[in-house]
């Protein structure tokens, strides 16, 4: 076997920003540049290394991603053509911005490690940054600040443009992750059988183990150890989002964070004399995705693709999960753990910990660009123990888009040749949910629901239910407050009533 042109990581980088003053932080673009020479650094290629990438990747940032987190102070129109000026790169032939998900890191490195394989890219850096703390202390500062650049040329888009939520889904306010995984969550709790406390308890519990590795990371955003206890329990300071998740079972969006890895083939490292110590191999992976649109789901407590494939990425490695020494388990919020456990067949409690970071609530949740950061504490994990293997998992969408690698030191011993997603992505579409209703009149049933919060307490309800004919539908309640309350203090799934629709919009009143 010709190892020369086999993918492996050389090099990452990860900076966190505490700066409160807005007028001396650095914005996302120089963020993301000190990260990706911090990555040069490591590889021990420094800027050689930086002017040798023929291939920039840049993840597309939350501003442009989200409503929610649009800048009010511009941004670049070429973000790699910015990073590659910043750089003092002139010569890469590929910019990359890519199209939003939180998968998109793990799916880059899966696609570059094909084309590192075929010749077409010889190496290639991955990057990315957020500056939302920064943003958001601008703001209520009344500082304006100048984000805008203009490095000329379009860069090539890689992903999937399609928005995660449908018209439908939307006239009823289910459009954006906030709304849409409390809806698993409570199906989860309904498929478990637990009250209403005992999966708060179980919750907290699962996440006050992301918050204690983040405790000791320095490079997290919350570095306090949060209690099980601190996470449930609902107060001032943690005050319910979504219901059941309380503000410390959020992904921590308002960070400043960048990080960067690169990845060349074994013949071009050894050109660059990138020492093999730093040297972290592929050994699996795959990328799959559930039906777009929640409202298609077959339930709303398991992924189809979360469990295909994690399967075809162990199968590609060769090994079994029994023999994976870490995880990092895309952690958004706790439904996307508990999903991925399910399917892959691991504990919650599992003693080999599911989090490298600290998760996206305590280590920080930079956008679309939380598992480059995983990615790259996981080469310094498997670096520190040679031979062992690590595990990333990253979710795009609502439990949507799945992408998982398997990394290690230890060089592979086949060539690198992951299988065509076609193969296994029918398996998954075949797997149909019930026909939807997007008018839905009549007797119904609550299938899970969840309560939106606002300062002032519960604000309005989104829910699925069932028509007594079998078909689902998406609804929003009455806006009474007692209601509201009702449905955050007592159990309401599977509660019966009636569904009416007026103007587009289905409103279920409870019996």
């Amino acid at each position: 076997m010709d190892h020369s042109r086999t993918p492996i990581l050389i090099g990452c980088g990860q900076v966190t920003q505490r700066e409160p003053d807005p007028n001396i932080a650095l914005g996302p673009m120089d963020l993301t540049a000190v990260a990706a020479r911090q990555a040069a650094e490591d590889a021990g290629g420094g800027a050689a290394l930086l002017s040798a990438l023929d291939t920039i990747i840049v993840i597309r940032s939350f501003s442009d991603t989200s409503w929610r987190f649009a800048s009010p102070f511009g941004g670049p129109s070429n973000p790699p053509k910015s990073i590659a000026n910043r750089i003092g790169n002139s010569s890469a032939k590929r910019l990359v911005y890519t199209h939003p998900g939180g998968n998109m890191p793990q799916w880059c490195i899966n696609r570059l490690g094909e084309k590192i394989s075929s010749g077409e890219v010889d190496a290639a850096l991955i990057c990315g940054g957020e500056a939302l703390a920064t943003q958001r202390n601008a703001k209520r500062a009344k500082i304006s600040l100048d984000w805008n650049e203009d490095a000329g040329g379009k860069p090539e888009q890689w992903g999937v443009a399609t928005r995660g939520w449908n018209d439908n889904e939307e006239r009823h306010r289910m459009a954006g992750a906030i709304f849409a995984y409390p809806l698993f969550e409570n199906a989860i709790r309904g498929h478990t059988g637990r009250s209403i406390p005992e999966h708060l308890t179980a919750m907290g519990r699962l996440f006050g183990g992301f918050s204690e590795v983040a405790s000791h990371n320095p490079r997290a955003d919350r570095q306090q150890a949060f209690s099980a206890e601190q996470i449930s329990t609902v107060g001032p300071d943690n005050p319910f989002i979504g219901f059941p998740y309380t503000k410390l079972m959020n992904a921590n969006a308002f960070i400043d964070q960048a990080a960067s890895v690169i990845l060349t083939s074994v013949a071009k490292a050894r050109e660059l004399g990138v020492p093999e110590d730093r040297w972290v191999y592929l050994h699996g992976c795959a990328d799959a995705y559930d039906h777009w649109y929640i409202s298609d789901r077959h339930n709303f407590h398991s992924s189809p693709a979360m469990r295909v494939v994690a399967e075809e990425a162990l199968e590609m490695a060769n090994v079994d999960i029994s023999v994976i020494e870490k995880f990092d388990l895309y952690s958004c919020f706790p439904s996307s753990v508990e999903i991925a456990c399910r399917e892959m067949g691991i504990g919650e409690e599992d003693p080999r910990g599911l989090t490298v970071t600290g998760g996206l609530p305590y280590f920080g949740g930079p956008g679309n660009n939380y598992v480059t950061h995983s990615i790259a504490e996981m080469m310094n994990v498997v670096r520190k123990a040679p031979g062992s293997r690590g595990m990333i998992t990253a979710n795009g969408n609502y439990v949507t888009k799945q992408s998982v690698g398997i990394y290690s030191t230890d060089p592979s011993t086949q060539p690198f040749a992951p299988k065509d997603p076609i193969l296994y992505q029918q398996v998954i579409n075949d797997h149909i949910g019930p026909e939807v209703a997007e008018v839905a009149d009549g007797p119904a049933h609550v299938e899970t629901y969840t309560v939106m919060h606002d300062r002032e307490g519960p604000s309005y309800a989104i829910l699925f239910g069932r028509l007594e004919d079998g078909r689902r539908f998406i609804a929003n309640t009455p806006e009474d407050p007692m209601l509201l309350q009702n449905m955050v203090d007592q159990d309401f799934l599977c509660v019966k009533g009636r569904v009416a629709s007026k103007d587009g919009q289905n409103i279920f009143t409870p019996n």
